[in-house]
């Protein structure tokens, strides 16, 4: 546990938090921010950065926990739909340094957009980033 991350304390129980789910390498956690009803946090209890310092083990676990909490809360929330958001560093809209999984349901007209705005490469311009990816 890192000292003076939030994140940390909040999944080891250091601050109350309305948890939804623990294990010995998780807490999952009610965002106090919430995007839509039942929006909530996986937390890893060890402190990793980003996608980038979680061993990949650990980032699997939270692909299978994020799958069986967000067909538990589609089903008992009523959802919709249901985004699975983690972002990395700020340009990408990182604002704990905390690896963390947001788990969102989502509701017909609920008000939320996290969509992007697609670009339009060229054939050329996806061949190239397919050369850079695959040598």
């Amino acid at each position: 546990m890192k000292d003076d991350c939030i994140f940390c304390k909040l999944a080891n129980g250091v601050i109350p938090t309305n948890s939804i789910y623990e294990d010995d390498d998780f807490n999952v956690i009610l965002d106090v921010g919430p995007a839509t009803k039942g929006h909530a946090l996986i937390l890893p209890k060890e402190h990793y950065a980003n996608i980038y310092e979680i061993p990949e083990e650990k980032a699997g676990k939270v692909m299978i926990l994020a799958k069986r909490l967000a067909t538990k809360m589609t089903e008992r929330l009523g959802a919709d739909g249901f985004n699975l958001v983690q972002n990395n560093n700020p340009c990408a809209g990182q604002t704990v340094f905390h690896f963390h999984f947001h788990l969102i349901p989502r509701y017909e007209n609920d008000g939320q957009n996290l969509l992007w705005n697609p670009t339009e490469p060229t054939a050329e311009e996806l061949a190239e980033i397919k050369d850079i990816l695959t040598k």
